[in-house]
């Protein structure tokens, strides 16, 4: 990668050979607009000596320019060396100043061919008031195309120093010249120039008044190529000024597509391109924004809990909805607690949580909250799911089994399923929220789970979860005796998968009724 130091010196070399082909191209027009497009006096033609002077005066002359371009290049430029290769954050004057270096340099070139104008009117002017006209005229032309390959070509050599201006942020404005005055600038060399040499030809032709029809489309042959070229080449410049930075956002727009958040693209123009290309990082920052939040979300609340908050808002309106609770407790969590210290305690409860809490989702269920050693898991919001209560037996039975391989006698876990119609929504206030079911069936969860403990089976399931499932789940249940829950006044049956029930468990011959659910 190229050091600083290198790229302003790769810059630097670009521009004096690109500015130096722009003069010289601008030299070439003068001469073949005198040598053909407009008719030299014969005295002009045969006097050697007029012809050396303005030789002389241009060799001369070019040296001069030269180096006052080069001195007044670099001093513009000064404060923006000394900062770019620094590697120091641009202020907004070195900013600006960096913005304008296009428009400084093309500038400078305008002077520079504006005085051009006057030596040489001047000094043919005592030779020939029409060469010195004539000077007048064609010098102008030439000064106009070198000025407009000036800006288009610095435009272009000089990204890298704008990107690094730009770095830490656009203007709010666009600063230089916009796209409107790139597209004129290509415009006046692709078809303004022609056209007036046409215009220019014309009149040499009725002031002259015997030019051959030869001479005069050899004129137009060349005024043709000479437009072409230059045409070609400023369009081909500003099109590319133009279609480059759309571009660059059409290819991190595919990035960003494909999930690559972490995108930006260089922003390297002052115009209304480096603002879309700045609004372009300023909308990658916001999207890597949101998804921080939502890791962030994701990491303390279910991820299926923060996609719902961040699509439907933190509004307190619950709504009724049916669900399947699922509530699992560690048991005798407190003898576990005081036989060890708190660092295993903890490491403990994270490998369990991580164990059941990935079968949670796979199964459509999220998690609630954590209660100490144990969590409340919910299958059916705030995803709908028409199958909540298959989907919570099949969890359950996943977790029992996976626990019982990863934790073997070390720890053992109950867990209870109870169906019901819930409030799901955001509860809390004073600027904390929590996205929560609220209902019996909640409470009812965890007294069916609460009566592992005295069944010995590390699944029960209500009566109204049943009444949900499917027939092959249904079949697949052995109903225990009923228990009498806590808070209830009746007496609840209770059901356990077939393939968990231990073979002490007594079971009654008949099935209970089935009520409808709470």
């Amino acid at each position: 990668m190229k050091s600083r130091e290198a790229t302003w010196q790769s810059v630097k070399r670009r521009m004096q050979v690109g500015l130096s082909a722009a003069n010289l191209i601008g030299g070439l027009v003068v001469s073949l607009l005198l040598t053909f497009l407009v008719p030299l006096p014969a005295r002009f033609r045969h006097d050697t000596t007029i012809l050396w002077a303005n030789i002389v005066v241009l060799v001369v002359g070019g040296i001069i320019a030269t180096a006052v371009a080069t001195r007044l290049g670099p001093r513009s430029a000064r404060d923006i060396r000394k900062w770019f290769v620094s590697g120091e954050p641009a202020s907004s004057r070195v900013r600006e100043l960096a913005l304008r270096q296009p428009l400084v340099q093309m500038r400078i070139a305008a002077a520079i061919w504006g005085i051009a104008t006057v030596v040489f009117t001047a000094l043919n002017a005592f030779a020939s008031g029409a060469v010195a006209a004539q000077s007048a005229i064609t010098i102008p032309i030439g000064g106009l195309a070198t000025s407009a390959l000036t800006y288009l070509l610095a435009e272009r050599f000089t990204r890298p120093i704008t990107s690094a201006a730009l770095a830490n942020g656009a203007p709010e404005e666009p600063v230089g010249p916009g796209v409107r005055t790139r597209l004129l600038v290509a415009w006046g060399l692709a078809a303004a120039f022609p056209l007036f040499g046409c215009v220019l030809l014309a009149v040499s032709v009725l002031v002259v008044g015997h030019w051959s029809a030869s001479r005069t489309a050899v004129s137009l042959l060349i005024l043709s190529a000479v437009g072409l070229a230059l045409g070609w080449r400023a369009m081909s410049i500003a099109g590319r000024s133009l279609v480059d930075p759309i571009e660059a956002v059409r290819a991190g727009q595919r990035r960003v597509q494909a999930g690559e958040l972490a995108t930006e693209i260089p922003v390297y123009d002052g115009s209304e391109l480096g603002l879309l290309q700045a609004g372009f990082n300023q909308m990658t920052a916001g999207l890597r924004d949101r998804e921080r939040i939502r890791e962030a979300f994701g990491t303390y609340l279910d991820r299926e809990v923060a996609e719902h908050i961040l699509r439907e808002g933190t509004s307190l309106v619950g709504e009724e909805v049916e669900v399947t609770v699922m509530f699992t407790d560690i048991r005798n969590f407190t003898g576990f607690a005081e036989r060890s210290d708190a660092r295993r305690v903890v490491a403990t409860l994270n490998r369990l949580f991580a164990r059941i809490v990935p079968i949670i989702h796979r199964h459509g269920g999220h998690v609630d909250k954590f209660v100490g050693d144990g969590l409340l898991a919910v299958f059916g919001a705030p995803r709908r799911q028409l199958d909540h209560a298959d989907q919570a037996l099949n969890a359950a039975t996943e977790i029992s089994r996976q626990v019982g391989n990863e934790f073997g006698g070390e720890l053992t876990i109950g867990i209870g399923l109870n169906s019901g119609m819930v409030i799901a929504g955001n509860v809390g206030g004073g600027g904390r929220l929590e996205f929560s079911v609220i209902g019996d069936a909640v409470n009812v969860a965890a007294r069916v789970e609460a009566a592992t403990r005295t069944t010995g089976d590390a699944i029960l399931i209500s009566e109204w979860t049943r009444g949900l499932l499917s027939e092959v789940a249904a079949a697949s249940l052995r109903q225990r005796d009923p228990v009498q829950l806590k808070g209830k006044s009746e007496s609840v049956a209770l059901f356990a998968p077939r393939a968990l029930v231990p073979e002490t468990a007594t079971f009654e011959q008949q099935p209970s009724p089935q009520p409808s659910p709470s």
